[in-house]
C-alpha cells in the first residue's frame, strides 16, 4: 500500500545505502581515472577492511571505541595497497601500453584468488561481526539501526575529505592532472608512478573503508566483498567509467532503485533491479550517464 510515510522511509533507506555503495564504486573509478586499469580485486580489499574492523573491535579497542577502528582499518588497507601497487602493479607499467590491460587483469584476478584463499585458510568460512552497542536512531519517521546510521555519517565525512583533498591540495591537483594527461605531468617533472601508487592506495582504502563501515551490518567472511563489488561495477557502468561525480550520483540512484523496487514490487528481486537499470543504460547510453571526458596519452 502506498503512503507518504512509506515513500519517505524508502527514500531515506535508498540514499543511505547508495552512499555506501558509492564508496566502492568511487575506488574503482578513481583508480581507473588515474592508472587506466581495472582492479578486479577491489572486493578483497573491502573484505580486508571488514576483517580489520572486526579484529580491532573484538580483540584490541572494544565496542566503545568502534569509531576509532574505522580510520585505522582504512589506513591499514591504504598501506597494504601501497605495497601491492609497488610489488605487483608498478611492473605492469614497464610493459608496452598495449599489453597493460591484459597484465592488469591477470594480476588483479590472481590477487583476488590469493587474498580470498588466505582469508578462508586463516579465518575459515565462519561469519563474524564486530557488533555494535549503538542504539536505534530515528531518521525522520524511520527507526534505523545505529550501526547503519553511523556508517552513513562516516561515509559522508569520508566523501567530503576525499573531495577536499582532490580539489584543494597540491596532491589533489597532481592527481587531477594525471587523470587528464600522464605525459603532461611527466613533462612537468612529476613522478607519475608515485602518483599511481598513492592513487591505488586511496582507491583500495575507499573499498576498505566501506568494508569497515558495513562490517556490523553485513557480517565479516571471506567472500563478503563479492556482492559489494558487483554493486560497485554496476554503479561504474551507470555513472560512466572514469567519472567521479558519476560514481557518487549513480551510487545513490542504484540505492534508490533497489530500495523502491524492494518496497513496492518484490524484495526477493532486489538485486535484479540494479541489473535492469544497467541494461537500460547500456542500451541507450553505453558510456554511462556522465560518460568520460577525453584524455591525452
Amino acid at each position: 500500500m502506498f503512503s507518504t510515510e512509506l515513500v519517505v522511509q524508502t527514500f531515506i533507506s535508498g540514499v543511505m545505502i547508495g552512499v555506501l555503495y558509492a564508496l566502492m564504486a568511487l575506488g574503482i573509478t578513481f583508480i581507473y581515472s588515474i592508472m587506466r586499469m581495472i582492479n578486479w580485486a577491489m572486493g578483497e580489499f573491502y573484505m580486508i577492511g571488514s576483517y580489520l574492523q572486526y579484529m580491532l573491535v573484538a580483540f584490541l579497542l572494544g565496542p566503545d571505541l568502534w569509531w576509532l577502528a574505522i580510520p585505522i582499518s582504512a589506513a591499514g588497507v591504504f598501506a597494504f595497497g601501497l605495497v601491492v601497487q609497488w610489488g605487483l602493479i608498478k611492473p605492469i607499467f614497464k610493459k608496452p601500453p598495449e599489453a597493460r590491460d591484459d597484465y592488469a587483469t591477470v594480476v588483479t584476478l590472481a590477487l583476488l584468488l590469493l587474498l580470498r584463499s588466505l582469508a578462508t585458510g586463516l579465518a575459515g568460512p565462519n561469519q563474524f561481526t564486530p557488533g555494535s552497542n549503538l542504539p536505534i536512531v530515528m531518521v525522520g519517521p524511520m527507526p534505523m539501526a545505529g550501526a547503519r546510521v553511523a556508517a552513513f555519517v562516516f561515509a559522508l565525512v569520508a566523501l567530503a575529505l576525499f573531495y577536499g583533498v582532490l580539489r584543494y591540495s597540491w596532491y589533489g591537483l597532481a592527481l587531477r592532472a594525471t587523470s587528464q594527461s600522464r605525459v603532461g605531468v611527466q613533462t612537468a617533472g612529476i613522478d607519475v608512478l608515485g602518483i599511481d601508487r598513492v592513487a591505488f592506495g586511496i582507491g583500495v582504502a575507499l573499498a576498505g573503508l566501506a568494508g569497515a563501515l558495513l562490517a556490523p551490518v553485513f557480517l565479516v567472511f571471506p567472500t563478503n566483498g563479492l556482492i559489494t563489488t558487483v554493486k560497485g561495477f554496476e554503479i561504474v557502468v551507470i555513472g560512466g567509467l572514469g567519472s567521479i561525480p558519476g560514481a557518487l550520483i549513480a551510487g545513490i540512484l542504484l540505492g534508490l532503485i533497489e530500495s523502491f523496487g524492494a518496497a513496492f514490487i518484490d524484495s526477493a528481486y532486489q538485486n535484479i533491479y540494479g541489473f535492469a537499470l544497467v541494461l537500460l543504460i547500456l542500451a541507450f547510453k553505453p558510456t554511462g550517464l556522465f560518460g568520460e571526458r577525453g584524455r591525452e596519452a
